[in-house]
């Protein structure tokens, strides 16, 4: 588990980058933080250290973004939006739990229990300066601090 703190956009995409060397086909990745904590920033550095080619931005309106990677696809999922059971059934999230996916999905907290058991957290705080954020991942078997 670590607790890390950036002091920019650049700096929020770039930990992302670096977190996307951890991950593997099948990976789960549930992100939390308030609206503009940064939670987008941070996927589209995981993108680009997935070899997502373009612009990654936040599913907002269309919910998932498939994007192809070799040995896979990548899904970046935005449940801000989801405000009940029947619209998570609708959208399929389970069926993106498999071999071939890796999963980034914003406003976690809306599916907690539907979760794969084995998934990684990452939570995005507002630091002391408006660019500064405070980020802590872990795996969903650890104890966040």
């Amino acid at each position: 588990m670590k607790t890390l703190r950036t002091k920019s956009r650049n700096e929020t995409v770039e930990l992302g980058r670096s977190f996307a060397a951890t991950l593997k086909p099948g990976d789960v990745v549930a992100l939390f933080g308030h609206l503009g904590s940064g939670k987008t920033q941070f996927v589209s550095g995981v993108c680009k250290g997935l070899n997502v080619e373009g612009h990654v931005a936040s599913p907002t309106f269309t919910m998932i973004h498939e994007y192809s990677v070799p040995g896979g696809t990548v899904a970046h999922i935005d449940l801000y939006r989801i405000r009940s059971r029947e619209e998570i059934q609708e959208l399929g999230l389970e069926e993106y739990f498999n071999e071939r996916c890796i999963c980034l999905i914003e406003w976690a907290e809306a599916a907690l229990d539907l979760l794969p058991p084995h998934h990684y957290v990452v939570r995005i705080a507002f630091g002391a300066d408006d660019d500064e954020r405070e980020i802590l991942i872990h795996a969903s078997q650890e104890t966040p601090a």
